[in-house]
């Protein structure tokens, strides 16, 4: 057997890439992108990534430099995804929601070659900059707006003039070691300077074929982009709808009425979202609202959908899965996996089961619960407390310049410090004033973090417009129905919550989750 070594035919290196030149083939005709006023097919959507990686070559982008992105959920986003890495080099997309100082420091740690810039991002970019004291990336680029440009300019450089510019004969460079990079993604950072997660093609294209497969997504979904593309390369499905010959419906806001309107409008089938846009859809005004005529798939994460909510939103039309991960993880990489028998039980206890997620996607070797003291695995019972830790090949490269917190996470397993966030939201959202939760790590001077509970409330409460909820009334509810070390020591009220908040990479300071998760 050892006499059979591999070769160009039969060992070709993973790369998301694929999926887009198979479209191009496949589902030449087929439309590819949608936003506002704006169509392309996959033919053009390919053509657009070869011109724009030559015009990156051109700018003397090479392997492995950083080409870093602020903007919403845009065609250029996406084009992006397959554009930069077909350029030999690595995409890092920037949380549109960070502040300047933030930005900054996500520059300057990338080392970023080229900054592309959304016109309604140009003020905050400049402000950033400001930060670097000449080290800024050398290549600045805005991207206008496509259907009616503004004439907004930052730097040297326009992204639709880069893309016509390009020779649409470049088929991009080859990549010759599947483990090279093809994204840089930053953590949020809610106790520290944020992380540098790195994934390679090969986790890219392995973690993509998970998802597709685990939310069983079929041929020509039309996929509505209400979860950012700086989430995790939008829990890698940039890449797998190209994958599936789908339709990616672009978004600039995800407001109620503009996702209404897109869903009744394109025929949407599946879109992924935290369980607070469950609010916004819910919330929606009657002139906000269409009619749902057809299901919608929605992949939710980074919390719990709360019981309450789900037979809500399901009743307007939309069907659930929860997943649960990691901006290590590339997205969801447990699931709830549904059983066909859980639907004959009271959809209290339905609510109750898709707020698990304990198993795991097809690309993760293992995953378990264990007692980090002595890394034994703990009871499948529901009740023993432990950490979850998670194997396979859609993990992470590891941490970008950082080589003591890549060795930290990986101790033969990678460990997933996402505590008990989970449940003090859950009991938050029993509150008759809480609307929406999330809750985050603080630094603690004693345990090193503890949990701080971001809330909006409900409006006009019994018609009482003075009825007031205050720190003392969550924190003092918190106390009667959790135990004492899950008690949040601060509560933030907000307006409304971000509709895409992010704190998979939160941590709260007491053991970790309950082997309920893995035990479905």
């Amino acid at each position: 057997m050892d006499l059979l070594p591999k070769c160009d035919a039969n060992f070709v290196p993973l790369t998301p890439i694929t999926f887009l030149k198979r479209a191009n083939v496949v589902y030449a005709n087929r439309t590819s992108v949608i936003f506002e006023g704006t169509r392309f097919t996959w033919s053009q959507t390919y053509e657009r990534c070869c011109r724009l990686a030559d015009s990156l070559r051109s700018l003397k982008v090479e392997k492995n430099d950083v080409v870093s992105v602020l903007a919403p959920n845009i065609p250029a986003v996406y084009e992006m995804h397959f554009a930069v890495p077909m350029a030999g080099a690595v995409l890092n997309a920037i949380n549109t929601r960070l502040d300047a100082k933030n930005i900054a420091t996500i520059l300057s740690h990338s080392g970023a070659k080229v900054f592309f810039v959304d016109y309604q991002y140009v003020e905050l970019a400049s402000e950033a900059l400001g930060f670097l004291d000449g080290a800024a990336p050398s290549i600045l680029a805005c991207i206008d707006d496509i259907d009616t440009p503004t004439g907004v300019r930052f730097g040297q450089s326009e992204y639709e003039q880069l893309v016509q510019r390009g020779n649409p004969g470049y088929t991009g460079e080859l990549v010759q070691d599947e483990w090279d990079p093809i994204a840089l993604n930053y953590t949020s950072g809610t106790t520290s300077a944020p992380k540098g997660v790195v994934y390679s093609h090969r986790g890219a294209y392995l973690s993509t074929l998970s998802q597709i497969l685990g939310w069983e997504m079929g041929n020509a979904p039309v996929y509505l982009w209400s979860l950012p593309m700086f989430h995790c390369n939008g829990w890698t499905f940039t890449w797998g709808v190209a994958a599936r010959g789908g339709t990616n419906i672009c978004l600039r806001n995800t407001t109620a009425k503009d996702m209404y309107h897109n869903i009744a409008e394109h025929a949407v089938t599946h879109m992924c979202c935290a369980p607070v846009v469950f609010n916004v859809l819910l919330e929606a005004k009657p002139h906000e609202r269409r009619e749902i005529t057809s299901p919608v798939e929605i992949l939710t994460g980074g919390a719990p959908p709360p019981a309450s909510l789900l037979p809500k939103i399901e009743r307007l039309g939309f069907h659930v899965t929860h997943g649960y991960g990691l901006t290590e993880t590339a997205g969801p990489a447990l699931v709830c996996e549904w059983q066909r028998k859980w639907n004959k039980l009271p959809q209290q206890d339905q609510a109750k089961l898709k707020a698990r997620q304990g198993i795991s996607l097809l690309t993760l070797s293992d995953a378990d619960v264990k007692d980090l003291d002595t890394m034994a695995s703990l009871p499948r019972d529901g009740e023993t407390m432990g950490e979850i830790v998670l194997r396979g090949s859609s993990i992470m490269k590891g941490y970008f310049k950082d080589p003591e917190a890549t060795s930290k996470a990986f101790q033969e397993w990678m460990v997933c410090y996402w505590r008990y966030s989970v449940e003090l939201e859950s009991v938050l959202y029993r509150h008759p004033r809480v609307l929406e939760a999330a809750v985050v790590a603080m630094p603690h001077p004693k345990w090193g973090e503890s949990p701080c509970a971001f809330i909006s409330v409900k409006k006009n409460y019994n018609g009482d417009t003075n009825d007031i909820v205050k720190e003392s009334d969550i924190i003092a509810y918190c106390k009667k129905n959790l135990p004492r070390f899950m008690v949040p020591k601060r509560v933030e009220f907000m307006a409304e919550l971000p509709k895409n908040f992010n704190r998979k990479n939160s941590q709260v300071p007491v053991k970790g989750f309950s082997t309920e998760f893995c035990c479905q």
